[in-house]
């Protein structure tokens, strides 16, 4: 069955039976199951791997579900990245199963199931935190670890979204829907599970993840989880910092970078990440922004490699911009100046995200080459050429440029050329333009000396 016909007739099944509220709070409701035949999924679309994975969980007696993101995005058409796995095998069956198997995490426990480099999640199906004979504990509201066990049922509850909820099944290749997933997939809509005051206070990161999957889809935001995210806003400064930089490359890394930023800017999350941005936010550092995001879409749409240094460095660069107009009256240098604002506010940045050192550092270095580029004296430009981050260094110069500040048209034009065009061409580049700093000094020298001179008759 094609996908088109698939959703025309959950459209006219939806109008056979009336406009049905979906009951997204969780309790003993039976599920909705569409059979094989019913449905478009095909295990050709699917991860080799992950079918491995199923098809050896069946044969030892475990049940083994395809779920969340991976049915999700083949229900609309998509390209899954990641295929998870639910099972009622404790991770200690499953890795008993899979000599490639390791087991990670401590909040959440679970099973990695490696093939090369990919990477099959294998979760054991979790029931609610305060149950008991498991290792569910809480502080404030807030889940700390969740390590209990039950059925596919409580597992298909416990989830965070609807539409995150649908299980495909590898003993029959039926779809279980509990929580009616399909037909928010249908509606576009985000919908949490359960009390959404309770969840986003049980994890905060559920916000980022709703704003993503909104972005990602292009899906709507479900009116009380909406206002939910609004009342709860301020409990993402208790998430640890740690955990919010790999939140932050999902919402940016995955091909709907801009569409993220304004879900940030419009439920007010942005200061929540990063304050010192958010504070110095003017238009210009807006379209600067803007348009960073832009050109990381396009080049992930290009299967084009994006560092994440480069994409932090973008983020911050108003906040970096403000703090050096501020330094600029201390008398440093232009290079000191860029040196000691990108220290103070990537110190700032580290108390709300942990950014690790192999990110930070060639953060630093992109800033302070924005005025390294700036100043072409003598063979400056030739030592610049071979360091390791002039590439993103240019490119960084090249995006200021193209989001309004066209003073800079000049420079990146120079720094364009001077690229394409041999080893003695470039010297000659060089010296041409030293020559035209000489001129400008003896221009400046004569003038000086003509005003002596007249004050001497005088």
């Amino acid at each position: 069955m094609k996908l088109t016909a698939f959703w025309q007739r959950i459209r006219r099944n939806r109008k056979n039976n009336g406009a049905a509220v979906v009951d997204s709070g969780g309790g003993n409701s039976a599920p909705k199951i569409i059979n094989r035949s019913d449905h478009p999924l095909s295990r050709k679309d699917m991860s080799e791997h992950a079918l491995k994975v199923l098809y050896r969980l069946k044969k030892a007696k475990y049940a083994g579900y395809l779920v969340g993101g991976g049915v999700r995005d083949l229900l609309l058409g998509l390209h899954p990245k990641d295929f998870d796995v639910a099972t009622d095998a404790t991770p200690e069956q499953v890795r008993k199963l899979f000599g490639n198997c390791r087991l990670i995490g401590r909040r959440f426990r679970l099973a990695h199931v490696h093939f090369g480099r990919e990477i099959i999640e294998v979760a054991t199906f979790r029931a609610s935190h305060d149950q008991t004979g498991g290792e569910g504990v809480t502080k404030d509201g807030m889940i700390v670890r969740d390590n209990v066990y039950g059925t596919l049922e409580d597992d298909a509850w416990r989830r965070d979204f609807t539409v995150n909820a649908l299980y495909y099944n590898i003993y029959d290749f039926s779809i279980v829907d509990y929580t009616g997933g399909l037909k928010d997939i249908e509606s576009k809509t985000i919908r949490i599970i359960g009390d959404a005051q309770e969840r986003l206070q049980e994890d905060p990161v559920r916000m980022l993840r709703g704003v993503r999957f909104a972005a990602k889809l292009n899906f709507k935001i479900e009116a009380s989880l909406s206002a939910s995210i609004k009342d709860n806003i301020h409990l993402l400064d208790g998430v640890p910092a740690a955990r919010l930089f790999e939140e932050v490359l999902k919402l940016f890394l995955h091909g709907h970078a801009l569409a993220s930023y304004e879900l940030l800017k419009e439920y007010d999350l942005l200061k929540h990440l990063f304050l010192q941005t958010a504070e110095n936010l003017d238009e210009s550092g807006d379209r600067f922004i803007t348009q960073a995001l832009i050109n990381t879409d396009l080049r992930i749409k290009q299967k084009k490699p994006i560092a994440p240094a480069f994409l932090y460095a973008a983020l911050l660069w108003p906040a970096v911009k403000c703090q050096a107009e501020k330094l600029k009256y201390d008398d440093l240098s232009l290079l000191q100046v860029y040196q000691i604002a990108g220290q103070e506010v990537l110190e700032q940045q580290l108390l709300q995200i942990l950014i690790p050192k192999r990110f930070g550092i060639p953060m630093r270095e992109i800033w302070t080459m924005q005025a390294r580029l700036a100043s072409r004296k003598g063979k400056r430009p030739l030592k610049l050429l071979p360091v390791p981050r002039f590439r993103a260094s240019y490119d960084f110069l090249l995006l200021r440029e193209q989001s309004g500040e066209t003073q800079l048209k000049e420079l990146c034009d120079w720094w364009t050329d001077i690229q394409k065009v041999s080893e003695e061409e470039q010297l000659a580049m060089c010296k041409k333009l030293s020559s035209g700093y000489s001129s400008k000094k003896k221009g400046k020298k004569k003038k000086s000396s003509t005003k002596v001179k007249s004050a001497d008759h005088d």
